[in-house]
């Protein structure tokens, strides 16, 4: 069993609630959507076994909160990462998943060993894509069983409407989850200031706990 691997690199959390903490990476290779602002397009990739990979984490010996597993999309590679999890749970090993929120049968086989959910919730008017509202909801069902948070880009483009319909989910399936509103790294973020305060506010008026975080890693120039 073998899966495409991008790059394993260390280096500080850059986005969300774990901002800063030490991490060691894994990146995948390949997404079942295509987002418009999406900013990990890699056309390389190396192919482990869990063995492999393994051996490599373990190269890196200092102190980490955790192993972030991301992409791409990790759980399009459900049972390499199920075994890859089961040695680095052995071994002391956390586990932080980045995730897109679709794939709601991969992650019930793997929810018991992952610590840490870092669920996007895919916007229609910021991906340019379908609403996938109900894939959402059914994730977050399963994920909520963990420490789980929620990230959603902000774009120009993006309505109202469906910020107000992803607090309505967040509400209604985990109301203790906080949202990350996450300005599009794309776009000048001085275009999206008044649009982020003005989210924040709706977010307030709706009871969901909210926060505005950007990519600090690619504002300091850091992987």
């Amino acid at each position: 069993m073998k899966a495409k691997i991008v790059e394993v690199f260390e280096s500080i959390q850059g986005e969300g609630l774990y901002l800063g903490e030490k991490q060691i990476f894994v990146r995948f290779f390949g997404c079942n959507l295509s987002c418009s602002f999406c900013d990990t397009r890699p056309d390389r990739f190396m192919e482990y076994d869990p063995q492999e990979l393994f051996k490599e984490i373990e190269l890196y010996q200092d102190k980490y909160h955790s192993i972030s597993f991301t992409g791409g999309e990790p759980l399009l590679c459900k049972d390499f990462l199920k075994e890859i999890l089961v040695l680095t749970a052995k071994h002391g090993h956390k586990h932080y998943l980045e995730t897109n929120g679709t794939l709601t049968a991969e992650l019930e086989e793997l929810i018991e060993y992952i610590d840490f959910v870092a669920m996007d919730l895919k916007l229609p008017s910021s991906t340019g894509m379908g609403d996938l509202w109900d894939k959402h909801r059914n994730f977050l069902k399963v994920a909520r069983r963990k420490e789980v948070f929620l990230k959603a880009i902000i774009c120009q483009l993006t309505k109202e409407e469906d910020l107000k319909q992803a607090l309505e989910l967040i509400r209604g399936v985990s109301p203790g989850s906080v949202l990350i509103l996450q300005p599009n790294s794309n776009e000048h973020p001085g275009l999206l200031d008044k649009k982020l305060s003005r989210f924040k506010e709706i977010c307030v008026q709706e009871r969901v706990t909210a926060c505005v975080i950007p990519q600090i890693h690619k504002m300091i120039g850091i992987k």
